[in-house]
């Protein structure tokens, strides 16, 4: 488990830009769904989709980075594949009614904060902080939990929820990176 701990902890040492620039990703997706309230149907599923893609290859990325590094970077290449999957799939299909794409950002967001949640449980004897990981899940489960309860109010009408989700989770996600940046401050001078 030390090893595992060790090697995920020095993973993201070496790579928290990547975690900066998905935090980035989700502020600029909220930022926009505030500034563009009118947004169409169809242009919320290929935004969606565009953050899940480039969400997904950052996942693929860091774990095919990590392959020789971490015993279980299978799980975070499956879910980076999965997201690039959901993000294709908004491009090939974008007449997805509604109640689907609820569902789609549903169920990504509830997947993405139980292995956010797993990642920070895994790193707490390795980094201050790791809280802030645990929040940004949490954030993720309660946002899909919450899409899934209210199907009947529609893409649309979620759209600030949506948009609020993106910021807050974005926010805590840049937080932890530069809190990571730091650590690996610390660690190199002292």
């Amino acid at each position: 488990m030390s090893s595992v701990v060790d090697n995920l902890g020095s993973i993201l040492q070496r790579h928290w830009w990547l975690l900066l620039l998905r935090g980035l990703a989700a502020i600029g997706f909220g930022i926009l769904l505030f500034a563009k309230p009118q947004i169409s149907l169809q242009v919320l599923v290929y935004l969606f989709g565009l953050y899940v893609l480039v969400e997904g290859v950052l996942g693929t990325a860091l774990a095919i980075q990590a392959r020789n590094e971490l015993d279980s970077w299978g799980g975070l290449l499956l879910w980076g594949l999965l997201g690039i999957a959901v993000g294709i799939l908004a491009f090939i299909k974008p007449d997805v009614t509604a109640l689907a794409l609820l569902f789609y950002i549903a169920l990504w967001a509830i997947a993405t904060g139980a292995l956010e949640i797993a990642v920070a449980v895994r790193l707490r004897q390795l980094i201050d902080n790791e809280w802030l990981l645990i929040l940004a899940g949490l954030v993720s489960i309660a946002f899909g939990v919450w899409l899934i309860a209210q199907p009947d109010k529609g893409a649309l009408a979620v759209l600030w929820m949506i948009g609020m989700y993106a910021v807050a989770f974005g926010v805590l996600i840049v937080i932890f990176a530069f809190r990571i940046r730091s650590f690996v401050g610390k660690i190199t001078r002292g």
